[in-house]
């Protein structure tokens, strides 16, 4: 067990106890600190169970539709009630069954991780209370948690004191941001007349490995998916600078208007980070927008040892950065991070007079800076987890995962296998001559080794990709995957 498990305390259901605090304000509807304590060990006592049993179970259900309709249609017409209990027992039991157990420690599939007990109890609070955040004079405590958290976290990135930041559903939402707020600044006349009164049409460049929600954010903008000029990779599979250049070059020929470049720190398909300086320095001569998609990546900016991997992005105009992924906190949990106030609030204001009055003084309301005009108290989830674990904490967790990629890539390599991804992070893709990925992966699933998945990098043939995303992963856990899968070959 690292320490940051044992830091935790929640994987034995027994959470360190708070240092007593005296609490601001009355008493009350406030929960006192006794009982505020006891809500924290019963529902990290709960969380260490499921854990626990999803520890020692299958990774991979063998369910059809057909079934779970049948259970649902069989039991929920919604017409009689039923013992609240018996419904949470039988959902219990579906989740437990029918899902793909992504917090399992031999889970190396996506970025979906296993989620700090801390991150539990602050999804918890949220619904026990349902702040609705946005507007600042509805949540000040709410809205100061997030800004105070947010605020930290882009300082990590070297982003200044003043910078805009919101949480989000996820990544799509804080990537689909950064493209509204570019297109503001960069076209005036696009928030009151739309794309149709520009006369010309922007472009987006990014390479084949970014994240494809940028062509669903290309279509429901109105910029249209043939907006995205897809930019070659190099051997390493990151975004090749000549044929960037080349390809602005030729569209401010051909009438376009270049709008913004989108540098990803750490693919999904292979974890690769683009060159954050280069593209940087690119964007300032060319006059150009430089987002960072940093969804998974972005934590380690925390590690002293892994942070120079994301040198350059400090000097982005927005970041995207998910908690929901490397910081371990239930989804969702976006984050939209942007070096330009101004225009970010150009792009969303609005104001009626059913919404409460702005409260005076340095604050802004959610509603008016954001693309989400209800909200929920996202941000809980993240300040508990880094409040209880500390930056100590999570430096040790990251870290620890990244070791881990490394013993999986080396254990790989030495039983024969060839890997043909370059990334400092925890992501590693393999192949052998003649190997039928997509048959060696369902018997990898069938036989519960555990849930890998088939990408294909550059175009080229597919291959297998597995990610360390717990920190419940062990050393004895990557040793088990190396050795059954060369099993199977």
């Amino acid at each position: 067990m690292g320490r940051f498990e044992h830091h935790m305390g929640g994987l034995d259901g027994t959470p360190k106890p708070p240092d007593a605090r005296t609490r601001p304000g009355a008493a009350g509807a406030r929960l006192d600190d006794a009982r505020s304590r006891s809500v924290a060990q019963r529902i990290a006592a709960d969380a260490a169970q499921v854990a626990a049993a999803i520890g020692d179970g299958p990774i991979v259900p063998t369910v059809t539709p057909e079934e779970i309709r049948e259970h649902l249609g069989s039991r929920y017409d919604f017409t009689t009630p039923l013992e609240l209990d018996d419904v949470v027992d039988d959902v219990e039991h579906m989740l437990g069954t029918w899902q793909v157990h992504v917090t399992h420690p031999r889970y190396f599939g996506l970025f979906n991780p296993s989620v700090t007990p801390a991150s539990v109890v602050g999804d918890t609070l949220t619904a026990m209370y349902n702040p609705q955040l946005a507007t600042w004079r509805t949540s000040p405590a709410a809205n100061e948690i997030e800004r105070h958290t947010l605020r930290w976290i882009g300082s990590q990135f070297g982003f200044p004191a003043d910078a805009s930041a919101c949480f989000t559903t996820g990544g799509a939402e804080a990537n689909f941001s950064a493209v509204i707020v570019a297109l503001t600044r960069a076209l005036p006349a696009y928030g009151e007349h739309g794309l149709g009164a520009l006369g010309a049409s922007p472009t987006l460049y990014l390479s084949g490995e970014a994240h494809h929600s940028f062509a669903k954010i290309a279509h429901t903008t109105g910029l249209g998916r043939r907006a995205l000029r897809k930019i070659a990779t190099g051997a390493s599979l990151t975004m090749d600078l000549r044929d960037l250049a080349r390809q602005v070059a030729e569209d401010r020929r051909d009438g376009f208007v270049p709008l913004m470049v989108v540098g990803t720190a750490g693919t999904t398909g292979a974890g690769v980070i683009d060159p954050l300086p280069e593209l940087a320095r690119f964007c300032r001569a060319e006059r150009l927008w430089f987002h960072v998609d940093a969804a998974w990546g972005g934590a380690v900016i925390l590690s002293p040892r892994l942070r120079s991997a994301l040198t350059g992005i400090d000097a982005a105009d927005s970041i995207t950065c998910d908690a929901h992924k490397w910081f371990s906190v239930p989804m969702g949990a976006g984050m939209f991070l942007c070096r330009h106030p101004g225009t970010v609030a150009a792009a969303f204001h609005a104001e009626t007079s059913y919404m409460p009055r702005k409260t005076a003084g340095v604050v802004a309301d959610p509603y008016t800076t954001s693309v989400q005009w209800s909200r929920r108290f996202i941000g809980l989830k993240l300040f508990l987890s880094l409040a209880h674990h500390g930056r100590s904490g999570y430096v040790e967790m990251i870290e620890r995962q990244a070791r881990l990629g490394e013993r999986l890539r080396e254990g790989l390599r030495r039983t024969g296998w060839r890997i043909v991804n370059e990334t400092p992070l925890p992501v590693v893709c393999f192949t052998r001559d003649g190997l039928d990925v997509t048959k060696f992966l369902a018997t990898v699933m069938e036989r519960q080794i555990a849930w890998m998945s088939e990408v294909r990098l550059a175009g080229e043939a597919p291959v297998v990709r597995a990610c360390v995303t717990s920190f419940r992963t062990t050393e004895a856990d990557v040793d088990r995957v190396v050795r059954d899968v060369e099993s199977l070959v």
